[in-house]
């Protein structure tokens, strides 16, 4: 049965900026009860009540397509008026400063820290499929789901956090790295929420009750 409790979360956009299929993360908001809307102006981003940057594909002609097309200042703006600010996978990624992904590219630089690529260690390149979640602190974000839960990953290349104070939880590919980031109103999940199953619906209706000027329940340390 459809969610209709975050109906009056509107309304929440989902950036279009030529990196991301952008659908399946439509439909998860939609099946929660967003009023979840792709946007392709940046100006749209001044009625939203919530940003959601997804991606998928490269570092560099990502930043190239925000810088582009004007989304910069917009996001800027909006992370400093409080707004709730998701990056999914590539979209977590750009958030950082820089990346070393077929060159070195300047990101977003909301958060302090570098992406890298997975070393020879860690085996298959890039990591597809489930891996776990080590959750290390108090996350709104993922508030009610399980430790060591698991999530879908599909990516070659890592965050590599410089502030350990944002990292809500790490996972283990041979390297310990950052999978899900928390910093005031700005999350970041390295997985795909809208494909990991009933914890991945959980994270996300927990951003949506965010946005919507609730508290989840936080979890205890463990």
């Amino acid at each position: 049965m459809r969610d209709t409790r975050y109906a009056i979360c509107e309304m929440l956009a989902i950036i279009d900026y030529g990196m991301s299929n952008l659908r399946s993360v439509r439909h998860a908001f939609e099946y929660l009860g967003a009023e979840a809307r792709i946007v392709d102006s940046p100006r749209e981003v001044e009625r939203a009540r919530a940003l959601v940057l997804p991606g998928d594909g490269a570092f560099g002609p990502a930043m190239e397509n925000l810088n582009a097309f004007g989304w910069l200042e917009p996001f800027y703006a909006a992370i400093a008026r409080g707004v709730p600010f998701l990056g999914i996978c590539l979209g977590m990624q750009l958030l950082f400063e820089t990346s070393e992904e077929n060159g070195a590219h300047q990101g977003l630089g909301i958060l302090r820290g570098s992406v890298k690529k997975f070393p020879r260690a860690a085996g298959k390149i890039p990591q597809i499929g489930w891996n776990q979640l080590q959750i290390k602190s108090s996350s709104r974000f993922l508030a009610g789901v399980s430790q060591n839960a698991f999530a879908y990953f599909v990516h070659s290349y890592y965050c590599d956090a410089r502030d350990e104070n944002v990292i809500a939880a790490r996972t283990e590919y041979g390297v310990s790295y950052a999978s899900v980031v928390e910093a005031g109103n700005v999350w970041g999940a390295q997985f795909h929420p809208e494909k990991s199953g009933a914890d991945g619906l959980t994270m996300l209706r927990n951003f949506l009750a965010l946005a919507a000027g609730e508290t989840a329940e936080l979890r205890p340390e463990t």
